[in-house]
């Protein structure tokens, strides 16, 4: 099974490394249009070869690992050009956009997939072996694939070792506007409004486990997570708003030095950890 991945970055190369393992992936190349992002991934050996667009389109399996509107014209333009056989996977973290905007001449061909994984860095060299490694992937609107197209999809993420759900796009954006992106929305905030109170200094010397854990997902790449606020747009109000309401509560009962009510709310969150163990 000849592969090719569509950029190598942290998802993308990290996948080529995950991938390499399989028995029955002859072949990983890479396509990405930023030349230091392809000097690096032949130097750390994500792939073995970079290849051009009709070149891509001639692989057993093409993986979109971009950017969601990247994926969106990349979808586009193979329309026409890959056989009745060929896997198209994005890893997109919004799916909704994405799968309503897929050619349906190629819709058999398209499989909808969100590895729940990732770290805040980017890049080739950010990359790293067992990424994947026993981490959930969401397939979504997955009857709409081909059969060939959804044994391959299952066989590839089963092979890498991820735990498979399965769901509708809609449903998913939703999920995913409460548990990835409103959280990147909240930890810019709080780097924001630390920014605007303390000196870097300050910050350096008293900045401990919980603003470190707080603030991690704010070094975040920008580019990427504008286009998934954009994407999901909607849905990511909503979880803001839900979540302006609760801090809302927190606010006024430490005011009103309405300590039972904190105290009941913490014990309350502290549930949530039940649900992870």
């Amino acid at each position: 099974m000849k592969i090719g991945i569509v950029g190598l970055g942290l998802m993308g190369g990290s996948l080529a490394l995950s991938l390499r393992k399989l028995s029955f992936v002859t072949h990983i190349y890479g396509l990405d249009h930023n030349g230091r992002h392809q000097q690096q991934a032949l130097d750390l050996g994500l792939v073995e070869a970079f290849i051009d667009f009709e070149t891509l389109c001639t692989m057993d399996v093409i993986i979109l690992a971009i950017p969601v509107n990247g994926v969106i014209e990349s979808l586009k333009a193979l329309e026409g050009k890959i056989s009745e056989t060929t896997t198209v996977i994005d890893l997109g973290s919004t799916k909704e956009v994405i799968v309503k905007a897929v050619p349906p001449s190629i819709r058999k061909n398209f499989v909808a997939a969100h590895p729940m994984t990732g770290t805040e860095h980017n890049g080739p060299s950010a990359a790293f072996d067992g990424l994947y490694n026993d981490k959930v992937v969401v397939l979504c609107d997955l009857e709409e694939s081909g059969t060939h197209q959804q044994e391959v999809a299952v066989r590839i993420f089963s092979g890498i070792h991820m735990r498979l759900s399965y769901m509708h796009a809609h449903e998913h954006d939703r999920h995913a506007a409460f548990i990835s992106h409103m959280p990147h929305v909240v930890s810019y905030s709080i780097a924001n409004a630390v920014l605007t109170q303390e000196d870097k200094y300050n910050i350096l010397a008293m900045a401990a486990g919980g603003f470190r854990s707080m603030s991690r997902l704010a070094k975040s790449s920008p580019h990427m997570w504008e286009d998934i606020f954009r994407q999901n747009r909607s849905n990511l109000l909503d979880a803001i708003e839900t979540f302006q309401a609760e801090l809302e509560e927190f606010k006024k009962e430490i005011k009103n030095e309405d300590w039972e009510k904190v105290r009941e709310k913490m014990h309350r969150a502290n549930k949530l950890e039940e649900i992870f163990s």
